[in-house]
């Protein structure tokens, strides 16, 4: 079984691109990519700003996505906050490994029918076999999340969270993080099994066509186009409330609330998240709106 899980992820054929890097693991082949220049926003007082990007877990390799206001954004931080600390990605495939696994093997067709199932068995043809029958719900979508960003061409060494780490530590600038590992899997280990059921039932019906719509949402972050982006999230998302609560909204409370303290102390911060964590009434930047504070997308 293809266990090079995710070093470091949402249910369904796009969620995965756009908010988890716990679900995308690919070594990507594609040609370089296109000029992207994501949605940014900025919230500052007299003393403090804070920078939220919108990322892509992982990205065609040679996607110049670095330029225009985020360039200023990185040369200006002191720091960096990611959704995952360096640590905590490195570990991620580790907990994978404890977290996965079934209490009992179920077979994947007393799982999936119809259309669900053709499409879970030619997704996996594409490469190694998944060894679901062993494997959680959740566990199987991480793994067909994995091989779509692979068959996408989508690289994590070329995501926008590699980067920068790579860009902070150069200018030895503290890289911090809102999350473990262990935390973020549990998002979905403790989903209830009916919910877990669904978001792998729908990335498999879809995925036939799962690397066009992966390439889509992709150009839409590159463009900033925010309102495409929070229509792919909902689709995907509202079909399953509880997903949308546990993994988008609860979170996105969670990182506000820290952004809000964190505007108590001086200095320039960087917050890089996945994009889909931003957009909407229930993203990053109109949650903190709501709290009085001053959000001005600045790319």
């Amino acid at each position: 079984m293809n266990r090079e899980v995710p070093r470091a992820g949402h249910g369904g054929r796009r969620f995965a691109a756009a908010l988890l890097p716990l679900l995308l693991a690919a070594c990507g082949t594609a040609a370089p990519g296109p000029q992207a220049r994501p949605a940014m926003w900025l919230i500052e007082d007299d003393d403090t700003r804070v920078y939220l990007l919108g990322t892509m877990h992982a990205l065609p390799p040679g996607t110049d996505w670095d330029g225009g206001k985020v360039a200023s954004a990185i040369d200006a931080a002191d720091e960096l906050i990611l959704e995952l600390p360096p640590a905590e990605l490195a570990a991620a495939a580790d907990v994978f490994r404890d977290l996965a696994p079934r209490k009992s093997p179920l077979a994947i067709e007393a799982r999936l029918q119809g259309k669900a199932l053709l499409g879970y068995r030619a997704l996996e043809a594409s490469g190694r076999a998944f060894g679901a029958d062993g494997l959680d719900d959740w566990a199987v979508m991480v793994l067909m999340g994995q091989r779509v960003a692979q068959n996408a061409g989508l690289s994590p060494a070329d995501g926008v969270e590699t980067g920068l780490t790579e860009r902070f530590e150069a200018a030895d600038k503290p890289v911090g993080g809102l999350e473990t590992a262990r935390a973020q899997l549990m998002l979905f280990e403790t989903l209830d099994p009916a919910a877990q059921r669904a978001l792998l039932t729908r990335a498999a019906e879809e995925s036939g066509t799962a690397v066009k719509d992966v390439a889509a949402l992709t150009a839409a972050w590159g463009r900033g186009d925010v309102a495409a982006l929070e229509k792919v999230i909902n689709e995907d998302v509202d079909r399953v409330p509880a997903a949308r609560k546990a993994i988008i909204t609860d979170r996105n409370r969670i990182w506000s609330a820290w952004t809000k303290r964190r505007m108590a102390r001086p200095g320039t911060v960087l917050v890089a998240v996945g994009a889909g964590h931003l957009v909407g009434a229930d993203g990053m930047p109109a949650m903190l709106e709501a709290e009085g504070l001053r959000v001005v997308r600045v790319q």
